[in-house]
C-alpha cells in the first residue's frame, strides 16, 4: 500500500507530501495542472519495483526507473520532466509503502538525458504490479498491439502496453474464480453479458446470453471501457491486494455507466484494491460519495482521501481531505452553476 508521496520539482505537480487512504483516492482538477502526471509517476515507481528480487540492486533500478519514466511520459529527455525553472532544478519523488521495505525514491536533474539517481533501493519487491487504465479504452488493441509496440517505435506510452499485456493473462481458478465471480455481477449486469477470449487469436468478445459472441470492437465504447475492468478483475489483477491507476474513468461513457463504474471502483477499494482516480467530473465525484455513503450505511466504511489542485498566478495548489468539501473550490461545480444561471438567463429572454 503506499502511504504517501513527496514531489519536488516534478512538472506542474506542487511540491508537498500527499497522504493516501488504503482505499480509494480521487485527484479532482482542470486540465492541466498534473492529475495524470501523479498517476503515471506513481504508477511508474510501482511498476519498476514490482521486478524480482535479485533485480532490486541500485545499478538495476537506476537504469530502469529512468527508462520507464522516459516511456511512460514520452519526453526527449528525462530532465524535461523537471518543473520549468531558471538554472538548473533537482526534481526528487518519494514513495512511503507499507511494508516500509518496499518504499522507494528517486532523484534527477535538469540537464539528465537518461540519468536517475536512487535515493532510497526497495528492499522488497511487489507482489502484484499495479494497473493502469487511460482515458482510451485498450481490450480492442488485443493481441496485435504488444508485437507492434515491441518491435517498432511508437509514439504511445507505455502504460498502454502494459495494460494490453495484463488484458491478456489467464484467469484465475479455484477459490479466487468464485471471488472474481462476485466481483463481476454488477460489470456483466451493466454490458449485458461476458467478457470471453478467443485462446487461438487472443482476441476479446462480449458474450451475450442467447444471442452469441460480439466482436470487441463492435461494442460501444463505454462497454468496452467496463470490459477492460471486468477482464483484469477475471485475471486476478484487481483481484486482492493490488493497485489500479485510471485517468478520467467517466470518459466517453453516459452518465448510467458512469454510475456502475462509480460502483465497481468503490467496491474494488472495499475488497482492499488501493485505486486512484483523476478526474474533473462532477457527476462522477458526486456518484463515488453516493457509493461511498452506501458503504457506510453497510457498516463497511471505506477509506477515501481527496486531493483538490488548483491552478493559481504562483503555480498549481494542492489541498487534500478525508471528504469532497474539504479541498476547496471545484471547477466542475463552479462552470455547471455559471452554466444554469446562462440557461436561465436564456429563458427569461424567451
Amino acid at each position: 500500500m503506499i502511504e504517501s508521496a513527496i514531489f519536488h520539482s516534478f512538472t506542474t505537480v506542487p511540491n508537498g507530501t500527499w497522504n493516501f487512504a488504503p482505499g480509494l483516492n480521487v485527484i479532482v482538477g482542470e486540465n492541466g495542472v498534473g492529475k495524470s502526471h501523479v498517476l503515471k509517476a506513481l504508477y511508474a515507481m510501482l511498476k519498476v519495483a514490482s521486478r524480482p528480487k535479485e533485480d532490486l540492486t541500485k545499478a538495476v533500478l537506476e537504469r530502469e526507473y529512468a527508462e520507464k519514466l522516459l516511456r511512460v511520459f514520452r519526453p526527449e529527455s528525462l530532465g524535461r520532466l523537471v518543473k520549468r525553472k531558471r538554472g538548473r532544478e533537482r526534481c526528487e519523488i518519494s514513495v512511503s509503502m507499507q511494508p516500509v521495505e518496499a518504499s522507494c525514491a528517486i532523484g534527477f536533474a535538469t540537464n539528465a538525458k537518461s540519468q536517475v539517481e536512487v535515493i532510497r533501493l526497495p528492499r522488497m519487491p511487489l507482489e502484484l504490479p499495479p494497473a493502469y487504465l487511460p482515458t482510451r479504452e485498450l481490450i480492442t488493441l488485443c493481441p496485435w498491439f504488444l508485437g507492434l509496440y515491441d518491435n517498432y517505435h511508437l509514439e504511445f506510452d507505455e502504460t498502454w502496453r502494459d495494460t494490453v499485456s495484463l488484458l491478456g493473462a489467464p484467469t484465475v481458478k479455484g477459490p479466487r474464480e468464485k471471488r472474481a465471480a462476485e466481483a463481476l455481477v454488477p460489470l456483466e449486469e451493466a454490458m449485458g453479458g461476458k467478457v470471453v477470449m478467443d485462446a487461438q487469436t487472443g482476441r476479446f468478445y462480449l458474450h451475450v446470453t442467447g444471442e452469441g459472441r460480439m466482436e470487441m470492437p463492435l461494442v460501444a465504447e463505454g462497454l468496452r471501457k467496463l470490459a477492460m475492468l471486468a477482464r483484469l478483475v477475471s485475471t486476478g489483477a484487481l483481484l486482492d491486494q493490488g493497485y489500479l491507476f485510471w485517468d478520467e474513468p467517466e470518459a466517453n461513457l453516459n452518465p448510467k455507466l458512469v454510475r456502475v463504474v462509480a460502483r465497481c471502483i468503490v467496491q474494488l477499494a472495499a475488497q482492499g484494491i488501493q485505486v486512484f482516480v483523476a478526474t474533473h467530473s462532477l457527476f462522477l465525484l458526486r456518484e463515488f460519495e453516493i457509493e461511498l455513503a452506501a458503504h457506510a450505511r453497510g457498516a463497511k466504511d471505506v477509506p477515501v482521501r481527496f486531493f483538490g489542485l488548483q491552478a493559481e498566478p504562483e503555480g498549481v495548489e494542492l489541498t487534500q481531505a478525508e471528504d469532497l468539501a474539504g479541498i476547496g473550490p471545484i471547477a466542475a461545480l463552479e462552470e455547471s452553476l455559471r452554466q444554469s444561471d446562462r440557461y436561465l438567463e436564456l429563458e427569461s429572454d424567451v
